[in-house]
């Protein structure tokens, strides 16, 4: 496909993109704890996409069902949990990720309560060594980005929950430059709030090339509507279709072949609703 060409895809556009560098990688990653075999030889990429005349960032959603092993990957992927076997890295490093590198948004937004918005982004950032000046103007950029400038002084309890979560990225956005997981960002909201939630990520990702968003969640239509690829964890069966101990990706989506990115009314499209009951269908053998 050329740079300048849009393709069709059924009804839907495949916008001209490329994939450049790998930045982050996972390598046969699996974890024990106790005698349990949680994950399994997990192994995939993050590359960085570019699209012409345009700044874009990553969105990858990870979905699967309860109970399958998301939250244990999660804190393998931000540095928080030493994996058993395998390795992840970022931005071609041959040393695994340590804590800090990347943010994670925890699923209720916890914030220090008896401090600040600002204060709360100082905190954060004297973790990774960001102290007077250099912390305060990092954290007014990101107040600024944030439209919360004018909530600087106010409490978290003074806060709406839309405005919580964009303090809470912007938390983590103190210590990590361009990668962010989010846990479970969808859950327990009204279709409006999450299609809130969605836009909040979308202009994340596009904030920076490098920007990179990790979704979990077990909402699939709320996944399509904002990644650009989806990975689908499970586990693997024996012969008999008995289930394998240790899940891993089982299924990659690239929404961006399937014209499924990028598009503002994705949620109105046929192909939307199609690769909804195709990725329901597949739930059912994990």
């Amino acid at each position: 496909m050329s740079d300048q060409q849009i393709t069709q895809v059924g009804t839907a556009s495949v916008f001209p993109h490329e994939a450049h560098e790998t930045i982050l990688n996972i390598e046969n990653v699996s974890l024990t704890l106790g005698e349990n075999l949680i994950l399994k030889d997990v192994a995939g990429d993050i590359k960085n996409i570019t699209r012409p005349g345009l700044t874009q960032g990553q969105v990858v959603a990870l979905l699967g069902p309860s109970g399958i092993g998301k939250t244990q990957l999660l804190r393998i992927l931000a540095g928080l949990q030493k994996s058993t076997a395998g390795t992840v890295t970022l931005n071609g490093s041959k040393e695994p990720v340590k804590q800090g590198s990347v943010g994670v948004v925890a699923q209720h937004y916890p914030l220090f309560e008896h401090r600040t918005i600002l204060g709360n982004l100082l905190v954060a950032g004297k973790q990774v060594g960001l102290k007077g000046s250099a912390g305060k103007e990092k954290a007014f950029v990101l107040l600024e980005r944030f439209g919360l400038v004018d909530r600087a002084n106010f409490y978290p309890s003074q806060l709406s929950g839309g405005q919580r979560q964009r303090v809470a990225i912007a938390q983590q956005l103190m210590c990590s430059d361009h990668f962010i997981i989010m846990d479970e960002p969808f859950s327990g909201l009204d279709p409006v709030m999450a299609e809130n939630v969605c836009k909040l990520i979308t202009e994340l990702a596009s904030a920076d090339e490098l920007n990179t968003i990790i979704v979990i969640t077990h909402d699939i239509p709320a996944a399509i509507a904002v990644a650009d690829t989806i990975w689908l964890m499970g586990r693997d069966r024996d012969a008999e279709g008995n289930i394998i101990p240790g899940s891993n990706i089982q299924e990659r989506y690239d929404l961006m072949d399937r014209g499924l990115a990028w598009h503002e009314n994705v949620t109105l499209m046929p192909e939307f609703a199609d690769l909804i009951r195709e990725i329901r269908a597949r739930f059912k053998t994990l």
